[in-house]
Parts: structure tokens; C-alpha cells; sequence
């Protein structure tokens, strides 16, 4: 049986690599040709995905600066597949000899072996590691900035971490100013305050041996009305198939998300009105989108994302060998919470997914 590292129908994207070997990378195909890119802005991005900037994340440090083996030519795309290369520089392999035999509680080692018959890379956990949603993060930096010219702009920030909440986007105004600063912080939160509160929780954790999971919000404004379709083809589906692409997310949302199990038709309904012309709602419980398709109100859904399965405490496992339980202690460099680090991912993420939404609407005669 095959196994796909590939997303997309008129954007194909595929992703290669492990955690501990040579370079990660990517493969955009179907790019439109002649597109300006700038590369300052795709390495800023890449650097609020980087590890080894403080105690929030993993001691790991990588510079993370993307190489583009082919597809860009005096920074405009050239219409040729577009391969990104990221090298891993900071690798520290023996901090996972134990784990072949003896899988860490809450990741992939077991499923792995299994389906790969033991022949799996576990160092860093391989090509199931959180370390390849740098290239995801490359991907969608170019996907954004196509986006952006066309007057798209994403945004997120940490939601919650543990217990600890910031104040959640506006589902009707979502000014584009607070998406763009958003979108170049390294702990996007929207209450100032907000930041100083969820260290505190993450730096418990990690003072415990422990992780912290939480939740990530993203929002988009300027995506037009009328893309996607019903069923299997809708922004819903399409947006969850590669957002569930990353590896510590457990749940998404949408709009009012599971709010609306608890509401009545007349309390979740969105009523509309015409303002200057155009179609909007007074509320935006749909999340901009009704029947698989955007309605021209913000884009608005909700990730959460399970604590760092590698913790330093002593779990419960099993010697795959001698098939008895035994002890483990995870070693190596771990983040107590992934939780910021997620926010550039998924939006980029949902980047590249609205993008292929515009191409597979024909979109692309205008790009």
C-alpha cells in the first residue's frame, strides 16, 4: 500500500523529509507564472515557525531559511514546480535510540511501526515530527503573498493555552491591520495582557517535565463571495484536509463552531442586509461560510492542538521487541507548548488551501 505526503488539486503540494535527516523540503506545482515574490517576507514568516527562540519552545535551534531549488527566477515564479529546500543543521540522533523499541505514549512510534514494518525513521520522530510543518510554513508564505496581492489577508493568534484565554476575534469587523500584525508576531495575541498570562502556564508545564496544549484562531477578510461548492468540494472540507495535516491537531471549527449544538434556528441564523450595495450579515455564527461556500463575511475558525506528546516525565509503554510493558523516559528537546509555533502553520495552511479554492474556481485568469 502507497502512503501521500501530497495535498491539492490545482495546487499540488507535497512534502518530503525527516526530521533528522539532510533537508526537509517542498514541491508547490501549478503556481501561476510571473508572480513577485519577496523573500524577506517569506523568511519572516519562517522565523515565527522557528524553533530555539525561548523558553516556550524547543532548546532545538534551526535557522530555517528556505533555499528555492527551482520555480522562482529573479524572484517572480516561473511557472515550473517550485521546490523549497530547509536544511537540518541541529540534530542530536542518540536522544532517540530507545525509542525503536519502546514507542513514546501519544505519538506515532507504534502506528509507524506498524505500518511500516519497524522500517521507520524515529529520530525526531521522522517524517511524522512537527519539524515538517516548516515547510508547510514555506508553502504557504508564497501562497499568502499571491493572496495578499489579490487583497486577502490572513491572520491568527493563540486563542488559549491550558486555561488561559485572549480575547477572541470580532466575527463581523476583523480590521486587516489586526490581521497583519498578527500575522508578524512570534506570540500573536490580541489582548496585550494575554501573552505574559499563557507563559506563565507554559512555563509550569515545562517546569514540571510536562506540556500544555491549547487552541489557535484564525481569521480571514477579503476573500471573495462565491468560491467553493457543496459536499466534498466545500471550504469546510477543503480547509480541514490540509489544516488536519498538522500533526498536534485534535479538533476544528467553524464560525460558532460546537456553540451551535446549545442554539435555536432564530439565535443562529445570520440575518442579511445590503450595505453599499453589498450582501453582508448582522452576525457571522456561519463563519463566512454557507453551504460550502463563502458568503464575503470574514473566514473565522478554530484549532486545538494536544500538548507535546514527548515529555520528560516517566511513562507507561511497551518493549515492542520483547513485548512486555516497560518504563520510558523521553529524552531529547521538546516544546512544552506547540501552541504559538502553530499559528504561522495554520495560516499558512489555510493559505495554500484558499488559493487552490481561487484556481479550482478559475480564478487564476485574474491572478
Amino acid at each position: 500500500m502507497s502512503a501521500t505526503s501530497s495535498w491539492g488539486t490545482n495546487i499540488k503540494l507535497s512534502i518530503f523529509g525527516e526530521s533528522h535527516g539532510p533537508a526537509i523540503g517542498a514541491v508547490l506545482d501549478g503556481l501561476p507564472a510571473g508572480v513577485p515574490l519577496c523573500m524577506e517576507d517569506i523568511e519572516a514568516q519562517m522565523a515565527r515557525r522557528a524553533p530555539g527562540r525561548d523558553k516556550s519552545s524547543t532548546p532545538r535551534k534551526e535557522a530555517d531559511t528556505p533555499r528555492f531549488a527551482s520555480g522562482v527566477l529573479d524572484n517572480h515564479t516561473t511557472g515550473a514546480p517550485l521546490c523549497i529546500l530547509i536544511e537540518n543543521t541541529n540534530t542530536r540522533s542518540q536522544d532517540y535510540a530507545n525509542l525503536a523499541l519502546v514507542p513514546r505514549p501519544g505519538h506515532a512510534d507504534y502506528t509507524a511501526f506498524l505500518r511500516y514494518g519497524g522500517h521507520n525513521d524515529v529520530r525526531g520522530g521522522g517524517h511524522f515530527s512537527g519539524r515538517l510543518t516548516a515547510c508547510l510554513c514555506a508553502a504557504g508564505a508564497v501562497c499568502r503573498q499571491i493572496l495578499l496581492q489579490r487583497g486577502v489577508h490572513i491572520g491568527g493568534h493563540v486563542l488559549s493555552v491550558g486555561s488561559s484565554f485572549d480575547e477572541a476575534f470580532p466575527e463581523v469587523e476583523i480590521p486587516s491591520s489586526l490581521l497583519d500584525r498578527l500575522s508578524r508576531e512570534y506570540f500573536p495575541v490580541i489582548r496585550p495582557d494575554a501573552e505574559t498570562q499563557m507563559r506563565a502556564v507554559i512555563e509550569e508545564a515545562r517546569m514540571a517535565r510536562n506540556s500544555v496544549g491549547g487552541t489557535v484562531e484564525i481569521a480571514v477578510s477579503g476573500f471573495p463571495a462565491g468560491i467553493g461548492g457543496p459536499l466534498f468540494g466545500g471550504v469546510e472540507p477543503v480547509l480541514s484536509s490540509i489544516l488536519f495535516g498538522i500533526p498536534a491537531v485534535k479538533g476544528i471549527e467553524f464560525g460558532a463552531g460546537f456553540q451551535v449544538a446549545k442554539a435555536r434556528g432564530s439565535e443562529n441564523n445570520d440575518p442579511f442586509y445590503y450595505q453599499d450595495g453589498q450582501v453582508r450579515t448582522k452576525t457571522n455564527h456561519a463563519g463566512g461560510i454557507l453551504g460550502g461556500i463563502t458568503t464575503g463575511m470574514p473566514l473565522l475558525f478554530r484549532l486545538a492542538l494536544k500538548p507535546t506528546s514527548s515529555i520528560s516525565l516517566t511513562q507507561e509503554s511497551i518493549n515492542l521487541s520483547t513485548q512486555s510493558n516497560e518504563a520510558l523516559e523521553v529524552h531529547g528537546r521538546h516544546d512544552p507548548c506547540i501552541v504559538p509555533r502553530a499559528v504561522p502553520v495554520a495560516e499558512a495552511a489555510a493559505a495554500v488551501a484558499l488559493l487552490d479554492l481561487l484556481l479550482t474556481a478559475g480564478d487564476q485568469r485574474t491572478l
